[in-house]
């Protein structure tokens, strides 16, 4: 087997945060290289891991890497949006864990479309079955729809401008690689901007990967269905890498620990709303990880755990 080298973010953190029992029934929602996964396998016996990935280079290059540990780990090609089914014959399970966002493999395969430093076909499709690509995002969704996704999900302060200069360009000619978008980001943005220590077109390229992705819509009911999972004492772990999806999992965490919702002024309850998690304090990388890899700088982990139902 081909050795394996990759250590995924906040690994440590992850695996004491899951409390794995060697007998238990757990998720990696975002199997990726199979880093999370292969520690967490490590630690069964009789239970079982359940790895889920929609890239289909993802769930094959695992067969390789989980290899020693396979008779104790089911391999599903869906995409985490889909958590409800796949688990659907599960009478429950004691851990869950997503990685979000894109993956190392992802970004260092210059063919996927996904990275701006490296030039490729516009893709950047997680699922390279699913029709949409970046491609069409960019030649031809609308200028105001560009504008908003930039801004809603790359927080691009220049995404009039940009989305502008995007439709300018592909009046001309269609906008085909990822470079060819670099250009055309970098030629709306002023002097200052480009300067900055951040490449011109990070924001830009995440944006459009969340949208040909569908990657934050998902987030609130995929949340909801792997704490329906979850048995009493189960832990999920979350692991973020940008504002925008951390909000998003803080905001449905702290609805899904949230009680009674009845105004103040009630003089008992009649929401009937009981909390369903207790979350942990949230966990950042430590300073020796982020320079050992740079990817895990921006990352942060939160948890919670499942609370036993309140008998009346």
């Amino acid at each position: 087997m081909t050795e394996f080298t990759h250590k995924p973010v906040l690994l440590e953190a992850c695996i004491e945060a899951l409390r794995i029992r060697p007998e238990g029934t757990y998720v990696d929602g975002t199997l990726g290289r199979g880093g999370h996964s292969r520690e967490i396998a490590k630690r069964l016996t009789t239970g079982r891991l359940i790895c889920i990935d929609r890239d289909m280079a993802a769930i094959e290059a695992a067969r390789e890497r989980l290899a020693p540990w396979m008779d104790r780990v089911t391999l599903v090609h869906r995409n985490f949006s889909e958590l409800a089914e796949v688990l659907a014959d599960e009478d429950g399970v004691d851990g869950l864990l997503f990685d979000l966002g894109v993956s190392s493999p992802q970004l260092d395969d210059a063919s996927r479309g996904f990275s701006y430093k490296k030039d490729a076909p516009l893709d950047m499709r997680m699922d390279r079955t699913a029709p949409l690509t970046a491609r069409e995002v960019v030649n031809a969704w609308s200028c105001e729809e560009l504008r908003r996704i930039l801004f809603d999900f790359g927080e691009e302060r220049y995404a009039p401008a940009i989305a502008r200069a995007i439709v300018r360009a592909r009046e001309r000619r269609p906008i085909e690689t990822t470079w060819e978008l670099v250009d055309v980001v970098k030629s709306a943005m002023p002097p200052a901007a480009l300067r900055e220590k951040q490449h011109p077109a990070k924001r830009s390229f995440q944006a459009i990967r969340i949208a040909v992705n569908g990657e934050l819509d998902a987030l609130p009911p995929m949340l909801r269905a792997a704490v329906d999972k979850l048995r009493p004492g189960g832990r999920l772990a979350v692991i973020t890498f940008h504002s925008l999806e951390d909000r998003i999992v803080k905001r449905t965490l702290r609805e899904l620990a949230q009680g009674c919702t009845c105004p103040p002024g009630f003089p008992v309850c009649v929401c009937g709303k009981k909390p369903l998690v207790r979350l942990d304090k949230p966990v950042t990388p430590p300073a020796a990880e982020v320079e050992e890899n740079p990817r895990a700088r921006s990352a942060r982990l939160r948890t919670a755990e499942k609370l036993a139902p309140v008998s009346v």
